[in-house]
């Protein structure tokens, strides 16, 4: 039995809208492998483009637009799983990432917030209106940390923050909900993708096809024993 075939499996992800970058990657990846997609991300008019995209290529894809910082949002994108194809077997949270960049002495309070929502309170509120659902399944989570977490850089101190937070969350989840939906999280350094070769030049990346094997390791029956685990991804920085 291949554990990384989705055949029959229903997984979301969040934070798709932009095309070539991570989540819509990550969502490319399990619809690839067989998995019916829910794609979750603030942009209504960009998801639902990734979702036609992805039915071309012959892969099964619903769109659900929101502000997953909204709670009523958060629960609707599970809705859209559950009602289009009755189960959740997987919840990739994607969306975050750096907003905000410089000295710690010139961030104001928005910019701060802005960082900690998008990040920790967008996995808090899926996780949450996910639960039922994957413990029916016997589902998994898997967010995303940053390398950011291990090796910590002057000014990022408030998106080393956020992502520390979301590795927080995810050990304790772990805790809270062992033996009923596993939670684990990569913590990945910089990855290929447009925006990040645009302004950060030819650096060493970590490959999209990297990650995806990652957070497809960790959704999957493989990793059927971990749970609370944060996986760093080094890429070429080993």
């Amino acid at each position: 039995m291949n554990p990384f075939d989705f055949t029959g499996k229903v997984v979301l992800v969040t934070g798709v809208a932009r095309k070539g970058q991570i989540g819509s990657g990550v969502a490319q990846a399990f619809g690839a492998a067989g998995a019916k997609l829910v794609l979750a991300d603030l942009n209504a008019v960009a998801v639902a483009e990734r979702a036609k995209e992805f039915a071309a290529a012959g892969i099964v894809a619903e769109p659900a637009a929101g502000d997953l910082t909204e709670p009523d949002v958060a629960a609707h994108a599970i809705e859209v799983a559950m009602k289009k194809f009755g189960r959740l077997d997987a919840l990739i949270n994607v969306a975050g990432g750096l907003t905000t960049y410089g000295p710690a002495s010139g961030i104001d309070l928005k910019a701060f917030d802005r960082e900690i929502n998008i990040n920790i309170k967008t996995a808090f509120l899926m996780s949450q209106a996910a639960m039922g659902a994957l413990t029916a399944s016997k589902g998994a989570i898997v967010n995303f940390s940053s390398l950011a977490l291990f090796r910590p850089m002057g000014s990022m101190a408030i998106y080393a923050a956020a992502k520390s937070g979301v590795a927080g969350l995810t050990y304790s989840l772990a805790k809270e909900w062992l033996g009923k939906v596993r939670v684990n999280a990569v913590a990945p350094t910089a990855v290929r993708t447009p925006d990040n070769v645009a302004s950060m030049g030819d650096s060493k990346f970590l490959e999209l096809d990297q990650l995806t094997a990652a957070v497809m390791f960790l959704a999957s029956d493989a990793s059927s024993a971990i749970s609370g685990h944060v996986l760093p991804l080094y890429g070429p920085e080993l």
